[in-house]
């Protein structure tokens, strides 16, 4: 055999020694469906949206085997609407995910990018508008997604570690660098969470510290402003000041049979209000000064009428400290769903969510039911129906 053609044979075996020590997985997910709402800022609407009851994404996750339980992962995911084909997360290609890190059996995974809260990983899930897809992929979360429980926000320039588990423990915590050279502190995220789950029990539990949150934590995409407010739900859009947020949250629920309860609380506060400074608020919101404060409970139970039907409910309340005196906002919440499944990828849903808002709002103004991913209501109350398909692949 000569030199050429034994190097030609070493390199071919090389590389079938290593795909198979390879994967790469394409994945995603792509849904459509029709949408009534009974108040789109003062009209009633009825649209063809992407993204209801799971949001549309296209993602690839990989891993290689380095020996000794030790793995080489990625994991790249890009959102896309549906209904026109434009690209998510405000112009950011890979904004639901870019992240690449270590993966070990014994010592749990390193992951450095783009990624998800750690806190939404330990809590979210238990949360009716992020758990269960008789809720809808954003319509049944909190409203303005205020604790980030539906992933809203997500961390930039971050670092994270999530451990095994232990007997069904685990626990992990993630920080984002600021990034502003000069300002160690500034735009830095800590994210902290543990989780439980064995047999019929989970639990979660979660926190969250976002300095300078307008800019660090919901203004972190491509085309999000680096001057004014990030913050388009008037729920939570005046205090954009905020010189830092603070998220609390735990969940837990119960299997019994074909049915699962479950139970979510939430506390935020934004504060330190007024020492950011950001174009375009209004007087009132300018204004703010000391923490503004939201608390919120939910219970939500689904029930798996048979392995192809699912129906859930859930009530949600949110209630608004404000902040300076200036009053407070309630948001009371339900939602209904149900899902068939025509087999293990395509599903169809319907789902509806009512929300009665009262008060004064984060802007100062009458409090206006915002579902979360409207564009909102011009009267305390608001209704959305929505009925599609969904394809996973």
């Amino acid at each position: 055999m000569s030199i050429s053609t034994l190097s030609i044979a070493t390199l071919v075996s090389f590389a079938g020694a290593a795909q198979a020590q390879s994967s790469v997985t394409l994945y995603g997910i792509a849904d459509a469906g029709f949408v009534y709402n009974s108040n789109v800022k003062g009209g009633r609407q009825v649209a063809l949206v992407g993204g209801n009851e799971g949001a549309n994404r296209w993602g690839m996750i990989g891993s290689e085997d380095l020996g000794g339980g030790l793995k080489a992962i990625f994991n790249l995911e890009a959102g896309f609407n549906l209904a026109n084909g434009t690209i998510g997360q405000n112009g950011t290609f890979f904004g639901r995910a870019a992240l690449g890190g270590l993966s070990s059996a014994d010592y749990g995974t390193v992951t450095l990018g783009r990624q998800n809260s750690d806190s939404w990983a330990a809590v979210g899930y238990l949360e009716a508008g992020n758990s269960w897809a008789a809720s809808g992929a954003e319509y049944g979360a909190h409203p303005g997604d205020v604790d980030n429980l539906d992933n809203s926000n997500r961390l930039n320039n971050s670092i994270m570690y999530r451990s095994k588990s232990f007997n069904g423990l685990t626990f992990g915590g993630a920080y984002s660098f600021g990034g502003k050279a000069g300002e160690f502190s500034q735009n830095q995220i800590w994210d902290l969470s543990a989780g439980y789950a064995n047999g019929p029990v989970k639990l979660g539990v979660g926190y969250i510290l976002a300095k300078d949150p307008n800019f660090s934590f919901f203004g972190n995409k491509a085309n999000d402003s680096a001057t004014a407010a990030n913050i388009s739900s008037p729920v939570l859009a005046g205090y954009a000041s905020a010189g830092s947020q603070q998220i609390i949250a735990a969940g837990g629920s119960y299997a019994l049979g074909p049915a699962t309860v479950g139970v979510v609380y939430s506390n935020t506060q934004f504060r330190n209000l007024g020492t950011v400074s950001v174009a375009g608020l209004n007087a009132t919101e300018a204004a703010y000064r000391g923490t503004a404060s939201f608390n919120t409970g939910e219970l939500n139970l689904k029930y798996q009428v048979t392995p192809a039907l699912l129906l859930g409910v859930a009530y949600i309340y949110t209630r608004n400290g404000a902040a300076d005196g200036e009053g407070s906002a309630r948001y009371q919440q339900v939602d209904l769903g149900a899902v068939y499944y025509l087999s293990k990828q395509t599903s169809v849903y319907a789902v509806a969510v009512h929300q009665a808002a009262s008060g004064t709002d984060s802007t100062g103004e009458r409090a206006v039911a915002a579902i979360a991913g409207t564009s909102g209501s011009s009267t305390n109350a608001e209704t959305l129906v929505t009925f599609g398909l969904t394809h996973k692949f």
